[in-house]
């Protein structure tokens, strides 16, 4: 069962799901940390991964960034840095704080480009068990540059027009995430819009804006050059189709990694969340945290 609660980070509340495991699973129990996508929220599709982790002996916890979904924070739809590694230290703290749950337990996973902030969290945090990441984007530029210089220059723009009327106080300018081949959005090679869409549930509103400026930061955010200070186990979840970010860049931060380790899957960036793909990549995951989470999970 999975209870709706909340964490305190800066001055905001982070939205966050407890999941804890059925029956009679003895406390204090591992821990799950999920770390989505960018700009993407608790309501896509993460319950499944709270299902399934949470039946094989973990517990699960879930947030939403501030400035996204069901968390507070103004502007709406900010993607930042710096608030996204306060979110994440936050809600390690949040687990450390539960008497049941492990301390001494905690993986972090992350999808898309929450395995960036994954792999660049536990370069700098060596006080945590394991991490999984699946379909990684771990360079912010590459989505972008998926469709080629030319449409990156056409953010110039609005990344200047955004940083602009923050510095001002006015209202942000916003760009979509994700668009159809030819339109203003960050991402919109062939496919991207239909595969993005493939993880927003019937009845549940997708946000797909964001503000302009925060493609600045994000170009110049490299999680693959902080591979090799990643302490812990990490399991890198290679697609071999990835669309969005070369493959051999995952397969690479998986090597450079003290404890890296790789699983190739023939998929492209999005058909990782459904079947018939999804659920050997999640049994694949359970077995590796199983191995990590140890010595009490035996």
């Amino acid at each position: 069962m999975t209870m709706r609660t909340s964490f305190r980070s800066g001055d905001d509340d982070c939205a966050a799901w407890l999941t804890l495991p059925p029956g009679a699973a003895t406390a204090p129990h591992p821990v799950v940390l999920l770390i989505h996508g960018g700009g993407a929220t608790h309501s896509m599709m993460l319950d499944q991964y709270e299902r399934w982790f949470s039946t094989a002996g973990f517990a699960v916890v879930a947030f939403d960034f501030r400035h996204l979904g069901e968390s507070g924070g103004t502007p709406r739809q900010l993607m930042s840095l710096r608030r996204y590694f306060e979110d994440i230290d936050a809600a390690i703290g949040f687990i450390r704080g539960r008497p049941e749950l492990d301390a001494t337990r905690i993986a972090l996973w992350g999808t898309s480009f929450g395995a960036s902030h994954v792999v660049a969290t536990l370069a700098h945090r060596h006080d945590l068990a394991a991490g999984v990441v699946q379909c990684p984007i771990l360079q912010g530029r590459a989505p972008a540059l998926s469709a080629g210089l030319g449409h990156l220059m056409r953010f110039t723009g609005p990344i200047m027009s955004d940083l602009a009327r923050g510095a001002l106080g006015l209202a942000r300018r916003y760009v979509s995430i994700v668009g159809r081949p030819g339109e203003l959005a960050f991402v919109n090679i062939p496919g991207a819009y239909e595969g993005w869409m493939s993880v927003v549930p019937p009845g549940v509103v997708f946000d797909g804006r964001i503000t302009a400026g925060a493609g600045l930061s994000m170009l110049f955010y490299d999680a693959a050059a902080q591979a090799r200070k990643v302490r812990c186990p990490l399991l890198v979840c290679v697609s071999d189709r990835e669309n969005l970010m070369s493959p051999t860049i995952a397969a690479r931060v998986a090597r450079v990694a003290p404890k890296g380790e790789a699983i190739h899957y023939p998929t492209d960036h999005f058909e990782v969340y459904h079947p018939p793909f999804v659920e050997r990549i999640v049994a694949d995951q359970i077995a590796f945290l199983r191995r990590h989470l140890a010595p009490r999970f035996r």
